[in-house]
């Protein structure tokens, strides 16, 4: 999945850039065989090409039949990904619906997603 970390396979895992250590985490989890993967925050704080390449493997995986889960904060991905989409303020949901639907609501994507 990340063809990248075979080059730094016998490298400890502290010395691994954040990047890398996501795309292990992601990967050590893939090795379950889960039938949902959970993400919170996968790409936050992580340079664009590696959000990149996370997002894409994401995407390939949705292909292959894997359920996903992403909790984030970059509704442009999301929505290329994501199927449905559920907004929470103060742990309630205030919002939901489908990608088409997000993007057509300026409203909501003004009021709970703009900062």
């Amino acid at each position: 999945m990340f063809p990248e970390l075979a080059r730094r396979k016998s490298s400890m895992g502290i010395l691994l850039s954040g990047g890398e250590q996501q795309m292990l985490a992601i990967g050590r989890a893939l090795m379950t065989n889960p039938t949902l993967l959970i993400l919170e925050e996968a790409t936050e704080g992580l340079a664009p090409m590696v959000r990149r390449e996370i997002w894409q493997c994401l995407a390939r995986l949705k292909a292959e039949g894997l359920s996903i889960l992403v909790i984030d904060k970059n509704v442009e991905d999301l929505s290329r990904l994501a199927e449905r989409h559920y907004i929470m303020e103060k742990s309630r949901v205030v919002w939901h619906g489908t990608s088409a639907e997000l993007g057509a609501d300026k409203d909501a994507v003004h009021r709970y997603l703009s900062v």
